[in-house]
């Protein structure tokens, strides 16, 4: 299976050239729920803290200024402990 990919603070300069700022947004309050991603992900953590853990596999925490990346095909459970905002991209 394909690893979750992810850059701790990557730079502003980065993300302007990905166009992070224009993506969409998604808001998302403390839970916790199963997801699988139909396609891949490339996200933005603005604000919040979670964890997700693929299944058959180990658990990773994530907070702001993260930018992860979800493989397609990926399925896991999703634990937000700090109500989390994001940018998003699909493909």
């Amino acid at each position: 299976m394909d690893q979750i990919l992810v850059e701790h603070h990557a730079s502003t300069a980065k993300l302007d050239i990905m166009g992070v700022f224009d993506w969409p947004i998604w808001e998302k309050e403390a839970s916790t729920f199963p997801w699988t991603y139909g396609e891949r992900e490339t996200c933005y953590i603005l604000k919040g803290k979670f964890t997700v853990t693929p299944d058959g596999g180990e658990p990773q925490t994530f907070g702001k200024g993260d930018l992860i990346i979800f493989p397609a095909g990926m399925s896991c459970t999703w634990e937000i402990t700090e109500p989390v905002r994001k940018h998003y991209d699909f493909g």
